[in-house]
């Protein structure tokens, strides 16, 4: 067995992305994008995807030990089931062999393979009791790499959390216990997410509203088309305080003369 799941097959998961390819299989989204991301919100991104039929990315009613922090990078995914003994014991020792380190926890396993823009999304089956998958230790190391955490589970330590301005983490909630009785199916492969189905390289994007994942081929247009929708609404916004246009006529189909007065001063502003 593999612990990782292998390139070319996260490459075939991933097929749609012609981007270039990371190490591991999945497709770096150029880190320009991923900054203008940011600005994108939630609501913008879920229209661009429910047109393209992707109608099952979002999940919301999370913990995030950052509220005010935007999460934006690439998902490395991890699945973890309940303990069972003998599987257990193969994992552990395919881990072993494999150079993971005897001594770490498997949820160590995973954080060891993140590099800086990445999102650790972990699929924990929502385990409160016994499902912190990081406490203040572990959130260091993440910090350390340059990534943050979607987690369906619970995390541990938060006082000391919240200190670290650099991570932000989504998580379903905080649990004095600590990770016990779950054994780690694998990385990089599809895992759930609430409702979601994630994608290993999947561009996550966390906002006060919840969290969204985009597959790699459809983040240019949903940058292009959240970077519209900004310009546009900025114009409404202005001319509605100038008393130009009426709501109704705003808040609809633009006529061809409001849609040359907006292309006016697009190009003004240039």
């Amino acid at each position: 067995m593999q612990i990782v799941c292998p390139p070319e097959t996260v490459s075939e998961l991933t097929r749609l992305s012609t981007y270039n390819r990371l190490p591991d299989g999945r497709p770096h989204v150029p880190d320009d994008l991923l900054e203008r991301l940011k600005a994108v919100t939630t609501e913008q991104v879920w229209g661009v995807l429910r047109e393209h039929g992707y109608h099952h990315q979002f999940e919301g009613n999370w913990f995030v030990t950052h509220p005010d922090n935007i999460l934006v990078g690439r998902a490395v995914t991890a699945q973890f089931i309940p303990k069972r003994p003998d599987y257990d014991e193969l994992v552990q020792e395919t881990g072993v062999g494999e150079g993971r380190g005897a001594r770490g926890g498997q949820n160590s396993w995973v954080i060891d393979l993140l590099r800086s823009g990445d999102v650790m999304v972990v699929d924990m089956f929502g385990k409160v009791e016994g499902g912190p998958f990081v406490g203040d230790n572990l959130t260091t190391s993440l910090g350390n790499h340059g990534a943050t955490a979607v987690i369906e589970g619970t995390i541990r330590d938060y006082q000391g959390i919240r200190e670290f301005d650099n991570v932000n983490i989504f998580c379903r909630g905080v649990h004095p216990s600590f990770i016990w009785e779950v054994t780690l199916a694998g990385i990089n492969l599809p895992v759930r997410i609430g409702g979601v189905c994630v994608l290993p390289g999947d561009v996550v994007l966390g906002t006060p509203t919840g969290v969204i994942f985009i597959p790699p081929h459809l983040v240019q247009a949903v940058v292009e088309k959240g970077e519209d929708i900004a310009s546009r609404d900025a114009f409404s916004r202005l001319r509605l305080t100038e008393g130009r246009y009426t709501p109704g006529e705003i808040d609809t189909v633009w006529t061809d003369d409001i849609e040359a007065d907006y292309s006016a001063w697009v190009n003004a502003a240039k």
